[in-house]
C-alpha cells in the first residue's frame, strides 16, 4: 500500500490519529498563516496550480496531512514515497515514469517525498533535472532545517514553507472533534472527558497532534466502564497513559542549537529561571551533560570573564562532577554553575580583548621577539644582545618597570579594557595605576 492509498475497510484497526486526519483544506486545525483564504499557498492548492515547495515543521504539525490534500485536490499524478524506506533505484523509476506519463498525456507528475532529510546528496540531486524540465513538481517534507539538509540546489528550485508547532488550543479542538465524531473518530464510544483532561492532553502534546490524539486513544481503551455504559477519562488515567512527556529534542538537528542557544542566552541576560528551564530541557531530553558543561565553561569565559573569575571555576567544577557522578546526581551541579553564571556580574571585556589579539596577530606583520625579552643561557646569545636591557620587575617598586613588551609595530596598543561591573571594577582601577607608573 503506498503512502497515500485508501485504507482498508476496518478502520478500527487504524490508530485514531490516521482516521481523523483531515480529508480537505477546511479540516484542518492550525497554521492559518499558511493556509488562510487568500495566501499564496492556499490559492496555489485550490487553483491545482502548485510548484516545487518544501514543507518544514516539527513532528505532528501536519505536512503529512497537507500532502494528502493535495492529493485529493490535483489534476495531476500524484507519487508518494518515503526517504526512509526508498533508495535512489525508486527514484530513477518514478521519474522516468513521470517522463513516461507527461509524453503520453501532457499531465505532469507531483512527486511527494516524506522525510526528504533522509536522502543524501547524490539522492537529492537526482530529482534536479526534472524538476528543471517540469517533468515533475516536488513536494519534500521534512522536520529538519532544510537550510542544513537539503541541497542548495534543490532550495533554488522550490519554496519553503515553514508549519509551527499546532497552539494547545488547537489540539483541543482536534481532540474535541475525535470525540465527536461516530464514524473515524470515539463519538460512538459513551466516553466523559473533562475539560481539565482535555487541557492536560494538548499541553503534554508540544504542539503534536499525533501524539495528542495517542494519548487519548489510550486513555479510552485504559478507562474502565461505569455502570452506565460511559467511560470516564481523569487525570490519574490521563497522567498514567502519557506517563512521561517525551520532549521534542534532536540531539544531531536544529532544535539541538535552538534550545542551547536559548540556555546560554538566559545566562547572559542574568535569568536564572530561564536558564533552569532549558537546562532541564536538554538534560531531560537526552543531551549529553558533558556538551552542556563544555557550554557553561564557555560562558563564564565569554560573558562573565573577570568581572567574576569564580565563575569559570564553578563551570568546571560541574564538568568535574559529571565525570565523577554522571546523570542524575550531576544535574544539581550543573544547576548550581547556570544559576551562578545567570546571576553572577557580566562583561565581555576578556572576550573582545582576546578577539581583538587575534585580528592583531592576523594582520600586523609577524616580528621578532624584541632582543630584551629573550633568554640568554649561552654566552654566544649574550654577546648577540640576547636579555640585554631586561629589567626584572622584582628588583623595582611596587614590581613594576616602564620596559616595553609589545613588538614594535604594537607599540601602545591596548586589546583589553575592562568593564565596570564586578571585579573588573578593582581591576580597572588597577590598570590605571600602572599603566600611570610605567609612564612614570
Amino acid at each position: 500500500m503506498g503512502l497515500f492509498d485508501e485504507p482498508p475497510p476496518a478502520q478500527e484497526n487504524r490508530p485514531l490519529a490516521d482516521r481523523v486526519r483531515p480529508r480537505d483544506l477546511e479540516e484542518i486545525v492550525g497554521q492559518e498563516r499558511l493556509l488562510r483564504p487568500g495566501t499564496a499557498l492556499r490559492r496555489a492548492i485550490e487553483q491545482d496550480d502548485l510548484g516545487s515547495l518544501i514543507l518544514w515543521g516539527p513532528p505532528g504539525s501536519g505536512k503529512t496531512t497537507l500532502a494528502r490534500v493535495i492529493a485529493a485536490r490535483t489534476r495531476a499524478d500524484f507519487v508518494p514515497f518515503s526517504a526512509v524506506i526508498s533508495g535512489i533505484k525508486v527514484v530513477r523509476e518514478v521519474m522516468e515514469r513521470a517522463a513516461r506519463t507527461r509524453a503520453s498525456t501532457g499531465r505532469r507528475t507531483i512527486v511527494f517525498v516524506d522525510e526528504i532529510h533522509r536522502f543524501n546528496r547524490a539522492q537529492q540531486d537526482a530529482f534536479l533535472p526534472w524538476i528543471e524540465d517540469g517533468t515533475i513538481v516536488l513536494i519534500g517534507a521534512t522536520t529538519e532545517n532544510p537550510s542544513f539538509e537539503v541541497n542548495s540546489a534543490l532550495l533554488s528550485r522550490a519554496r519553503v514553507y515553514r508549519l509551527e508547532p499546532l497552539l494547545p488550543e488547537d489540539v483541543r479542538r482536534i481532540l474535541e472533534r475525535a470525540l465527536r465524531d461516530e464514524q473515524r473518530g470515539l463519538g460512538a464510544v459513551s466516553t466523559e472527558v473533562p475539560d481539565e483532561v482535555l487541557d492536560l492532553l494538548a499541553a503534554q502534546s508540544q504542539g503534536d497532534a499525533r501524539t495528542a490524539l495517542n494519548g487519548l486513544e489510550l486513555a479510552v481503551a485504559a478507562a474502565p466502564e461505569g455502570d452506565d455504559g460511559v467511560k470516564r477519562i481523569d487525570r490519574e488515567i490521563a497522567r498514567d497513559v502519557l506517563q512521561k512527556q517525551t520532549l521534542y529534542y534532536d540531539k544531531a538537528g536544529e532544535e539541538h542549537f535552538n534550545v542551547i542557544s536559548a540556555l546560554h542566552k538566559s545566562v547572559r541576560n542574568s535569568d536564572p529561571d530561564a536558564s533552569l528551564y532549558w537546562l532541564a530541557r536538554m538534560l531531560e531530553s537526552g543531551e549529553d551533560p558533558l556538551y552542556i558543561a563544555r557550554r557553561l565553561v564557555r560562558i563564564a569565559s565569554e560573558d562573565i570573564g573577570l568581572a567574576d573569575p569564580r565563575a569559570l571555576a564553578l563551570a568546571v567544577a560541574a564538568k568535574d562532577a559529571v565525570h565523577f557522578m554522571g546523570r542524575p546526581e550531576a544535574d544539581l551541579a550543573l544547576a548550581e554553575a547556570a544559576v551562578y553564571c545567570a546571576l553572577a556580574p557580566k562583561s565581555n571585556a576578556l572576550y573582545q580583548a582576546w578577539k581583538s589579539t587575534l585580528e592583531a596577530l592576523r594582520d600586523a606583520p609577524v616580528e621578532a621577539v624584541p632582543l630584551h625579552l629573550r633568554n640568554a643561557p649561552t654566552d654566544l646569545m649574550k654577546s648577540e644582545g640576547y636579555g640585554r636591557g631586561y629589567r626584572y620587575a622584582h628588583d623595582f617598586d611596587d614590581a613594576v618597570t616602564g620596559m616595553r613588551c609589545l613588538p614594535p609595530s604594537l607599540e601602545g596598543r591596548r586589546f583589553y579594557h575592562p568593564t565596570r561591573h564586578g571585579l573588573e571594577r578593582r581591576l580597572s582601577s588597577r590598570l590605571d595605576a600602572l599603566r600611570k607608573a610605567k609612564r612614570d
